[in-house]
């Protein structure tokens, strides 16, 4: 008896000793699970580093993109990027996720039938250990449980999962129009180094030209060797520009290129396009816009049907402090080894189940979903607004990039103009070579604002029809097209 008080008490001594030991954080594969101090970096074990889960895939392109040889169109680049973009993967994988779990919801309208089976094996005496025996039973059965009413509990968790599933193919929608149109912009960054570029070898084309006059005017003796100077530094000018040009169309090249999901050292080429912008169209008012918006935008509706989730939630839970009404039914068939007969039995209930307390849950899980559904209400008021703004926002960026286009037609052509007549003259004899560089410079500029302008009134329209929820894969905004029907505006 005193050995076993002894046992016992150093059992209990070594369990508080343990338990006292247990002051410091654990270990991870054999090395600290934390840094030691805020000020030092966790120096992760050689277990944590390892190799990523699955290979990198190659990417995408469609073969008869592939087998055409020809340059990508727009259209192409958005076609390639849709595939390839791990966000619009990630979002198809979720809303498919919340499709499987409103299937798994509703199943909860069907009965739940299972099947046993077992193996009952019995060893036992009686009359004092003389006589002996054994048994062995086999049994199977079919079991079926059926909840028949709970005050709406199961249909709300059917609508909350419904609601989750309807949000999540909005937030897949909304992130495919959040590719096209960064890889629209991308595409537009890469044609307009591309046109820059042109337009520079224009300009230099026109300094190599005023040099040679200026030779030609110094060899005659009409021009002093200043004139030639400034002509040579104004050639010397536009060949630095080109160079700079030349390194933003590989940078832009390669932005483009990851942003169809294909490595920035990818070959490929996109052409110039040649297109005038529809400018005879105008926009439409910006009440029609919003209208739009208010129907199209996918990630608007996705924060309503977050609302119609919290809403459905609150009803689930509510539902919750109701009785709930369930049925279950068995059948089992034994067979007795022992005297190779078999036996049935079977049984059903019907069973009334009435929570009556449940230390406070079911108050406070309400609480929860109320407050969960306001959170999800000004979530959605906070979105209506940044929608409005949104489009607010690049209706009037489109009608500013408009004039710009406008105006920087303009100024290209009073600059041609301007640069001609000034090359005539110092051809002539009677012009200073100074107002034939600054001539040429002011054409320099004006090529160059013509194509930026070009590349913003398509950005912006990119980005209106993005802020009203109708740019998709089918209708990428191309040179010479619009997702948007322009209508004239009868408002300054």
């Amino acid at each position: 008896m005193k050995n076993r008080h002894f046992w016992t008490v150093a059992l209990i001594a070594g369990i508080l000793a343990l338990a006292g030991c247990a002051r410091d954080l654990p270990m991870m594969y054999g090395a600290r699970a934390t840094s030691p101090t805020p000020a030092v970096s966790w120096k992760p074990p050689p277990e944590v580093v390892s190799s990523p889960v699955l290979p990198p895939t190659a990417p995408v392109i469609p073969e008869d993109i592939l087998k055409s040889g020809r340059s990508f169109s727009l259209l192409d680049i958005v076609d390639i990027a849709l595939r390839n973009n791990p966000e619009t993967a990630a979002t198809w994988a979720q809303a498919r996720s919340a499709a499987a779990a409103y299937g798994s919801k509703k199943g909860e309208y069907y009965p739940l039938v299972g099947a046993t089976a077992g193996l009952d094996r019995l060893h036992g005496q009686s009359q004092e250990g003389l006589v002996s025996y054994n048994e062995r039973n086999y049994s199977a059965g079919l079991q079926l449980n059926w909840l028949l009413f709970d005050f709406g509990v199961r249909d709300a968790a059917v609508a909350e999962a419904r609601e989750a599933l309807i949000s999540a193919d909005w937030a897949h929608n909304a992130m495919i129009q959040s590719v096209i149109l960064l890889v629209e912009k991308a595409y537009y960054n890469y044609v307009t180094a591309k046109a820059l570029f042109e337009a520079e070898q224009a300009t230099y084309k026109e300094a190599k030209t005023n040099l040679d006059a200026a030779v030609d005017r110094h060899h005659t003796g009409v021009a002093t060797i200043a004139d030639v100077l400034d002509a040579k530094t104004a050639l010397a000018q536009s060949m630095l520009a080109l160079a700079g040009l030349r390194g933003q169309i590989q940078t832009t090249r390669g932005a483009l290129a990851t942003a169809m999901g294909l490595p920035a050292s990818t070959p490929y080429d996109i052409g110039i396009p040649r297109t005038e912008i529809p400018l005879t169209e105008t926009l439409k008012q910006v009440d029609a816009y919003l209208a739009e918006a208010e129907k199209h935008r996918p990630d608007l509706s996705a924060a309503r049907a977050q609302v119609r989730k919290a809403e459905a939630n609150v009803r689930k839970v509510e539902a919750g402090a109701y009785p709930s009404i369930s049925g279950t039914a068995n059948l089992r068939r034994t067979y007795y080894d022992s005297s190779l007969s078999w036996g049935n039995s079977y049984g059903g209930t019907i069973q009334l189940s009435i929570p009556i307390f449940t230390g406070y849950s079911q108050q406070y899980d309400e609480m929860q979903a109320r407050a969960d559904e306001k959170a999800a209400q000004a979530r959605l008021s906070r979105t209506e607004q940044q929608v409005v703004l949104d489009v607010w926002t690049s209706y009037y960026n489109l009608k500013t990039a408009e004039q710009r286009v406008t105006t920087s037609r303009d100024l290209l052509k009073s600059a041609t103009e301007s640069y001609e007549v000034a090359f005539g003259r110092y051809k002539a004899g009677v012009g200073s070579l100074l107002r034939l560089l600054s001539a040429q410079s002011v054409l320099e500029q004006a090529r160059a604002q013509r194509v930026l302008a070009n590349a913003d009134w398509f950005v912006s329209l990119a980005q209106l029809a993005h802020d009203t929820g109708t740019l998709t894969a089918g209708e990428a905004i191309a040179p010479g097209q619009s997702p948007i029907r322009l209508e004239k505006d009868s408002k300054p």
